[in-house]
């Protein structure tokens, strides 16, 4: 899963709103975004990823971000001092060359689907001394027991579209959530649930990742003044951080106040034509902005900018 990048060094302006923007190559030329750019600054490309763009923005490092803790601390208030662990909703695909991680925490669940399926997976969770527990229907955590020890765990970014066995626990150290792993996939993969959705187009849940294992921080630092967005993960790291956070609609965008994250990487490229791109350009009107694609790429864009009536059409 690509995701947005982070910006440093002088050309960063702190006062500039920052606009996270799904991979350029998904806008054709014609796109109205593409007119925007022509006429802004390229800045150099600086791809790291979703997380590692999130954990820069609060002041962590991606490889320890505590997600799990974060998320539930956001959405039922009670991470308290005790270690969390990510199990999110999985939809693997086997295919010739292994087992692949085809989608994660983005299943489309009603909460009397995540419930059932919960069910089934309590009785391998406790084996394994845990207790599987349901923050929100996208959203799985286990509270671990002190003094467990933990593997290194590979997050959903790394693994997605890749054989799932190249990101598991390694080692002995793994061998038990390898385990869990496995008996999960092998829990899920008849539940009747599935061929119901399957039925109305949707992906089975047929297995979980595990991730984002840690204690809730006590406070975190942003580097932005709020943000705009709609994932769990962003808004947790907003509340922890003590800033504003918005629903990312057109109002918020187009009125958002300088020095703000927008995150709009969750919309397609025509879903970000037409109205949401005329939004982006009232908010260009007056003041900088600093474009941020999932690919990596980076415009710098101030108001005077418009008058670059001599530059040439959309690349």
């Amino acid at each position: 899963m690509d995701g947005p990048v982070r910006g440093t060094g002088s050309l960063m302006s702190a006062q500039a709103t920052q606009l996270w923007l799904p991979a350029l190559d998904r806008f054709d030329r014609a796109h109205p975004l593409r007119r925007l750019l022509v006429q802004a600054d390229r800045l150099p490309d600086e791809p790291c990823g979703r997380l590692g763009g999130l954990a820069h923005a609060f002041g962590t490092d991606a490889a320890t971000l505590p997600a799990a803790a974060l998320i539930r601390e956001h959405l039922l208030g009670d991470a308290g001092e005790a270690i969390w662990l990510n199990a999110d909703p999985a939809w693997v695909q086997p295919d010739m060359a292994g087992v692949r991680l085809l989608a994660c925490g983005s299943m489309s669940l009603a909460l009397d689907e995540a419930q059932a399926f919960a069910e089934l997976l309590q009785p391998a969770f406790a084996e394994a001394g845990l207790q599987l527990e349901i923050s929100a229907p996208n959203h799985w955590q286990s509270r671990l027991a002190p003094g467990m020890q933990l593997p290194d765990f590979a997050t959903p970014e790394q693994a997605l579209g890749e054989d799932l066995y190249q990101h598991l626990p390694q080692g002995a150290e793994g061998r038990p959530w390898r385990m869990l792993l496995n008996e999960a996939q092998v829990l899920l993969h008849q539940h009747p649930l599935n061929a119901a959705r399957q039925s109305r187009g949707l992906p089975p849940v047929n297995s979980v990742w595990l991730w984002g294992a840690g204690r809730l921080p006590a406070s975190l630092h942003s580097r932005f003044a709020g943000v705009v967005g709609s994932d769990t993960l962003l808004l947790a790291l907003a509340a922890c951080a003590g800033i504003p956070s918005r629903a990312c609609t057109q109002d918020a965008v187009a009125l958002a106040p300088a020095g703000w994250l927008l995150d709009l990487q969750d919309l397609s490229a025509a879903e970000l034509g037409d109205a949401w791109c005329a939004a982006i350009e009232a908010l260009a009107r007056r003041q900088p902005l600093h474009m941020v694609f999932a690919s990596g790429e980076r415009w710098s864009w101030r108001p005077l900018h418009r008058w670059r009536f001599w530059r040439g059409a959309p690349r």
